[in-house]
């Protein structure tokens, strides 16, 4: 096999796990944006059903620091750590997420694009991830990154109904 091939190959075998979504939330722009960029409310909902969020930080700026530990209803830890690339108040956030494993090491990277577009009183937001590197242990978590998200999303739903600016 050529390395063009090859490439091309692994290329393909690293999209496999991309993903987009988009939800409307009966809620302003300005709220879903800062839903996702304050940490009062991300630890509110970012995580699957039940999970919490012992550690929440955020420094929201192109190069800024991501630091969340998603704890499962069992126990366990899920640290991850990102990097903002770009910030658009309140259209588009841009943030390279890693998931670490318990010797803090990357299992996998994602890129995610998430932009916030006003529909009437309401927000749309669309979610792109891209997975941009994965280790051999990455598939047994990434199975499950449609369903975690769409939870996470369904929270962030819930967590709107009710919060205050």
């Amino acid at each position: 096999m050529s390395a063009q091939k090859e490439k091309t190959s692994a290329a393909m075998e690293s999209s496999e796990w991309d993903l987009v979504m988009t939800r409307v939330f009966d809620a302003p722009r300005e709220l879903v944006f800062k839903a996702w960029t304050d940490t009062k409310h991300v630890a509110q909902w970012w995580g699957p059903k039940r999970f919490t969020n012992p550690v929440c930080e955020m420094d929201v700026r192109p190069g800024g620091a991501i630091r969340i530990h998603m704890r499962a209803p069992d126990g366990v830890v899920y640290p991850m750590t990102g990097v903002f690339q770009e910030i658009v108040v309140p259209e588009r956030l841009v943030f390279v997420s890693s998931a670490l494993d318990d010797k803090g090491n990357s299992m996998f990277d994602v890129l995610s694009i998430v932009t916030f577009a006003d529909q009437g009183a309401k927000t749309a937001l669309t979610l792109q991830l891209r997975v941009i590197k994965a280790t051999a242990v990455a598939p047994q978590y990434l199975k499950g990154m449609e369903m975690g998200w769409t939870q996470s999303l369904d929270r962030l739903g819930e967590h709107l109904a009710t919060a205050q600016e």
